[in-house]
């Protein structure tokens, strides 16, 4: 009679298993058929495109590696490339050590309420939509009607051709892309600063341990993970940065600040060159990953967690 129970037992608990199994992938099947048709079918699409000639009026036309030799030649691409790593070099560095230095400076003491209006002013132009934010730095570095010009005029400078200098337009793209983003990385720097025992300053503290060394020893070892997170976030979103530049300078002058992201926008919506254009974005679909991949093999060696 117990061997009966208790297989009766073993058979409902296998059943109610299966249930509660089922109730799961139930659950998870919106996200992953969303996920299936929004990023893993996109994918697979354009690698397969990737091996066409495709004008998208016209039947694809397979071509096998053409469209990748062809990258190899095209010498927009190795300047759009080059445009695309010193955008992602300089933003990158910018965001995130700017985003330090005001997650520390407001991390220090002071009364409530103005660390709560400092971190409202620095995160504001995160909450505000990138093209809104092109159009109003567009108006500020008009050459001759700009208030940037303006100003600099006051001192005795010479009016600057911000976006339409092949020298000051990169610059000038990273400058609003700074304004625009560091908020974000400060916010996130200023949450890893807090949850930092206090115990660690404490004890440094009992043997006279200067502010820099404090940071030094104490402050960046533990934000390291924060820092590391930063890092992958922006550089990600650097290497696809195109908004600001299409509102901006359209790429110009010439091919001067023309992103990766726009070429293929380029090729595919107005050239319909699809095929070449996909066989791009799967070079920078390559890049984005062995990046990340190496910034996570690298990260071993210098992120620290408690």
């Amino acid at each position: 009679m117990a061997q009966i129970q208790k297989t009766a037992s073993a058979g409902w608990l296998r059943k109610e298993s299966q249930r509660e199994a089922l109730a799961g992938y139930l659950f998870i099947l919106p996200t992953f058929i969303g996920y299936t048709a929004l990023v893993i079918g996109p994918i697979l699409a354009a690698i397969g495109y990737s091996l066409t000639s495709y004008d998208i009026l016209s039947p694809p036309e397979f071509v096998g590696l053409q469209n990748y030799r062809d990258l190899l030649t095209d010498p927009r691409l190795h300047k759009v490339y080059l445009n695309t790593i010193y955008f992602t070099v300089v933003a990158v560095s910018l965001n995130v050590g700017i985003g330090l230095l005001l997650a520390v400076l407001i991390n220090r003491n002071m009364p409530a309420f103005l660390k709560y209006i400092f971190r409202t002013a620095y995160f504001f132009p995160v909450l505000v939509a990138l093209t809104y934010c092109s159009i109003i730095w567009q108006y500020l570095y008009q050459k001759d009607t700009g208030i940037i010009n303006y100003y600099l005029g006051l001192l005795h400078v010479e009016p600057i051709a911000w976006l339409s200098s092949p020298a000051w337009v990169m610059p000038s793209i990273i400058a609003m892309d700074v304004w625009k983003n560091t908020g974000f990385a400060m916010l996130v720097f200023l949450a890893g600063l807090q949850g930092i025992s206090q115990d660690y300053y404490e004890a440094a503290s009992l043997d006279v341990a200067n502010r820099g060394q404090l940071f030094r020893y104490i402050t960046l070892p533990l934000i390291t993970p924060t820092l590391f997170f930063n890092m992958i976030i922006y550089m990600i979103g650097a290497l696809q940065v195109f908004d600001s530049i299409v509102v901006l300078t359209q790429g110009g002058p010439g091919d001067a600040s023309r992103s990766l992201v726009m070429y293929i926008y380029e090729n595919a919506f107005q050239l319909f060159h699809m095929g070449y254009a996909s066989a791009t974005a799967i070079t920078l679909f390559i890049v984005i990953m062995l990046l990340t991949l190496v910034q996570f093999r690298v990260g071993q060696s210098w992120v620290h967690y408690e």
